[in-house]
């Protein structure tokens, strides 16, 4: 197994963490639970930065990320982005295919082992994901070509059925809750081929979520069209800039603790997604 000595990640709202509280007023996210993981398992101290912020399109973390990355010196960084943009009125397919070519050309140059991983919109809940699957599915044909040709590790989650499992987002549909980042760590460090990680956490969580009613559903599209959608297109309206006000995470590589290798999430699993009883927003 290789070992890392420094792990750098960028990226959006998904390399941030959001939705997996880290109990302190923070988020932890699948970024944190990998290194937590790599830490755990090699002998070598690993050393981990972040420096994602939500709501930037892929072209934004190129420009304001990824030379800081280059300038911490990793020798593995996780790069992910592009749903913002396929979220947006306008999206510029052209633009998305230079900028993964420009950072996975330059990081591989460089020696530096790169992964990321496609994605998916949880159709079974988002009203408007069956609108934008064919811009997640450009997207995500984007990465995997890309990735190929300059030697990217990738998990391709578009392939794996339990992505789109309801009980694995949060309220807002469109970000993954707390076990959606469990889950995607373990399938980063399985890709990593780091000791006691295997392809266990893409088998289908323990029975069925529930069906909601015609009634029920419906419902529920209006809760989240009022504590969601509208604040989102509110912002889109007054052109409130992506990730406004947010830090990035965590700007100085630290070393990592050890944590027990575990392949398999272990978190209570919900028997359907949640009605949400908090105001909150899509970011």
């Amino acid at each position: 197994m290789k070992e890392f000595h420094r792990y750098v990640a960028i990226g959006d709202s998904s390399t941030e963490g959001l939705e997996d509280p880290d109990g302190r007023g923070g988020y932890r996210g699948w970024a944190d639970r990998l290194a937590e993981h790599i830490a755990g398992a090699q002998e070598s101290p690993l050393e981990y930065a972040n420096l994602a912020i939500r709501g930037l399109r892929l072209g934004e973390i190129r420009n304001t990320q990824f030379d800081a990355a280059l300038a911490l010196e990793p020798d593995l960084l996780t790069i992910f982005g592009g749903v913002n943009d396929a979220l947006a009125i306008r999206c510029d397919f052209a633009a998305m295919r230079s900028d993964f070519v420009a950072m996975f050309s330059e990081a591989r140059e460089r020696g530096i082992t790169v992964l990321t991983f496609t994605t998916v919109l949880p159709t079974r809940i988002n009203p408007f994901g069956r609108q934008l699957r064919g811009r997640i599915f450009m997207l995500n044909d984007l990465i995997r070509e890309i990735a190929q040709c300059f030697g990217v590790l990738v998990v391709d989650f578009e392939l794996y059925p339990i992505a789109e499992d309801p009980r694995l987002w949060f309220e807002d549909r469109l970000h993954g809750n707390a076990l959606c980042h469990e889950l995607m760590a373990a399938a980063l460090a399985w890709r990593l081929g780091l000791d006691g990680f295997d392809e266990s956490w893409a088998q289908a969580l323990p029975d069925e979520p529930t069906r909601l009613r015609a009634r029920q559903q419906i419902t529920g599209d209006i809760d989240w069209a009022v504590r969601y959608f509208a604040p989102w297109l509110g912002k889109g309206i007054r052109r409130v800039p992506p990730g406004n006000g947010v830090e990035r995470k965590r700007p100085i590589p630290t070393v990592m603790p050890k944590a027990a290798a575990d392949g398999r999430a272990s978190l209570d699993i919900p028997s359907r997604y949640p009605v949400s009883q908090r105001r909150g927003e899509i970011r």
